[in-house]
Parts: structure tokens; C-alpha cells; sequence
């Protein structure tokens, strides 16, 4: 299958020297889950950063959909892709329609076509748009305004989906939870997806391949399993300190 996001020799430098990204080369290919793991300061919010441009990168290049983010419009990069932060990243001056037809209003969409995609997606992560469209995010829990969160990025039915470690401040069950709908809704969907994390178990759960990232470079990529059975030190104390 023909690769949707492919990092191509990437590395990011910052002006003082200090190196992000070394090298990186690596593909998640259309309809794939790709978790990037890692400590604190591996890299793995900088790579997930270039994908939509917020970063780019100082050596070797970031394609989305075969085209180099440097040639693409960031804007139009941006409203293709569904974005996804820890709290959902919700605007707490609207409503929880309002926020999730954001996207749909940037772009033009009629008020009809808006209500209709607001009320199918919330009814898509059990938010019943009769029941939560009018509250504020303040009014939700945490699990609810990630179910928000979600569903605003999927709004105007982006290709593309990326998460920065989003159910990391939720309680154990709940992540459980969301981690396991998640799952469900890219596969039913047939996105594109990558998602940060720092917990193997998340990794395992949510992705169909895992890329292992240190100090800026790519330790190791596969499946839980094949990162478990790896041979490489680094890694195999990774999967041994990550696993209870």
C-alpha cells in the first residue's frame, strides 16, 4: 500500500545547534496507525508537528499524500488534517457543536450540511447532539471532552488524523475506553492516523505498528510484539522498563 506519510531523511536542528530529529525515514501507509513512542525529549512531538507543517523540517523532507509539506499550502495541509491534544483543545467560549463544526465552518460548508455532519459525529462517540450540543466544554468530564475533541477532527472528513498523546490525563478506565473506540472508529473509518504516546500498552492498543524513537533517531519499528523480541539493547530495556 502506497505510503500516505512518509518521512524522508528528516532531521530538525534548532538555532542553537541543538539536534530534534536525526534521519528519520519512515512511512505509514494509507489507512495506517502509526504510534510514535518514546520518552519525554525523543523527538516524537516534533515529528508529529512536521507532518502538518507546524514544524519543517532543516535536512531531508516530510511528504503528506506524496507532495513535500514545504510545497503545500499550510492552511489547506492544516484543514485536512484532524488534530487531536490532551483536554481535546476545546474553544470553552462555545458549545460543543459549535466547536466541533469549526472546521466545516471555516471551509464554507452550509448551516444545513454542518448540523447534519455535528449530529452524526457526536451520535459516533456516543454524544448525542440533543443532549451535549449545547454545553460547554466546562460542563463535560474529561472523557467527554475528549469524545469532543475527536470528533471535531474527524468534522470535515480529513484523510488524516494526528494525536499528541490524547488521553494521557484521563483516569486509567476511561483511557481504556477511549483508547478502544479510537481503534474501532479508524478502522470503521479507514483513516490515516499518528499518534503520540510514551506508553507501550497505549501503543499496543491503538496502532497497527509502533516506531520507537530516542534521542531524536529511530530505534526500532514494528508491532508490540516485534519490539518485544527486538535483539537491540536500547530497545529491549525500553520494553522491559514499559512493561509492568
Amino acid at each position: 500500500m502506497a505510503a500516505f506519510v512518509e518521512f524522508a531523511g528528516t532531521s530538525v536542528r534548532l538555532g542553537n545547534g541543538r539536534q530534534i530529529l536525526a534521519d528519520l525515514s519512515l512511512a505509514v501507509a494509507e489507512g495506517e496507525t502509526l504510534a510514535l513512542l518514546g520518552r519525554s525529549g525523543s523527538g516524537k512531538t516534533t515529528a508529529l508537528r512536521l507532518v502538518n507543517a507546524l514544524v519543517l523540517p532543516t535536512a531531508g523532507a516530510v511528504r503528506v499524500a506524496g507532495r513535500a509539506t514545504r510545497d503545500w499550502d499550510p492552511i489547506r495541509l492544516r484543514r485536512r488534517t484532524g488534530y487531536v491534544i490532551q483536554e481535546g483543545g476545546l474553544f470553552p467560549h462555545l458549545s460543543v457543536a459549535e466547536n466541533v463544526g469549526v472546521v466545516p465552518a471555516l471551509e464554507g460548508w452550509p448551516a444545513g450540511r454542518i448540523h447534519a455532519r455535528v449530529a452524526a459525529l457526536l451520535a459516533l462517540v456516543g454524544l448525542p447532539a440533543d443532549e451535549f450540543g449545547a454545553r460547554r466544554p466546562h460542563q463535560l468530564s474529561g472523557g467527554q471532552r475528549q469524545r469532543v475533541g475527536v470528533a471535531r477532527a474527524l468534522a470535515a472528513d480529513p484523510p488524516l488524523l494526528l494525536l499528541d498523546e490524547p488521553f494521557g490525563a484521563l483516569d486509567p478506565i476511561t483511557r481504556r475506553e477511549l483508547q478502544q473506540e479510537f481503534r474501532a472508529l479508524t478502522r470503521q473509518l479507514g483513516k490515516t492516523a499518528v499518534f503520540v504516546t510514551h506508553d507501550l500498552a497505549e501503543a499496543a492498543r491503538v496502532a497497527d505498528r509502533i516506531a520507537l524513537l530516542d534521542g531524536g533517531r529511530l530505534l526500532a519499528e514494528g508491532t508490540a510484539a516485534e519490539l518485544a523480541a527486538h535483539r537491540d539493547p536500547a530497545v529491549r530495556a525500553f520494553v522491559e522498563a514499559a512493561t509492568p
